[in-house]
């Protein structure tokens, strides 16, 4: 009798100890999508709210891959043809981030973050 209870206390114990190591589920981040499309970013101007951390989806519905990139965002990643991508942003302060196509310069746009309190777009 004791080595059960000795079993139940030890297999509580481990269950415990698992659950405490397991990573807290966390509220879902808001997302935006940004498409890529004839030779566009579209749109070309995304609101944010501040200290919010948003998922941005880049869509690039060309035939040819892209570049998203922003130095002042700290990201750089390529959007294949066809494909979408995944990134996150934020929480960021106040201000405007451009972000370019690092394969066409002449593709632009910016990340415009208000105070908190506006809705992002």
């Amino acid at each position: 009798m004791t080595t059960g209870i000795l079993q139940r206390a030890i297999l509580i114990l481990m269950s415990g100890l698992i659950g405490l190591s397991m990573p807290v589920l966390a509220a879902e981040v808001p997302s935006m999508t940004l498409v890529i499309h004839d030779g566009q970013f579209q749109p070309d101007k995304l609101m944010l709210p501040s200290g919010v951390k948003i998922k941005l989806i880049v869509k690039n519905q060309d035939d040819l891959p892209a570049e998203f990139e922003s130095y002042e965002l700290s990201r750089e990643v390529i959007v294949p043809a066809h494909k979408d991508v995944s990134l996150y942003i934020g929480p960021l302060d106040p201000g405007s981030y451009p972000y370019f196509n690092d394969l066409n310069h002449a593709m632009t746009g910016n990340v415009v973050v208000e105070q908190s309190g506006k809705k992002a777009n």
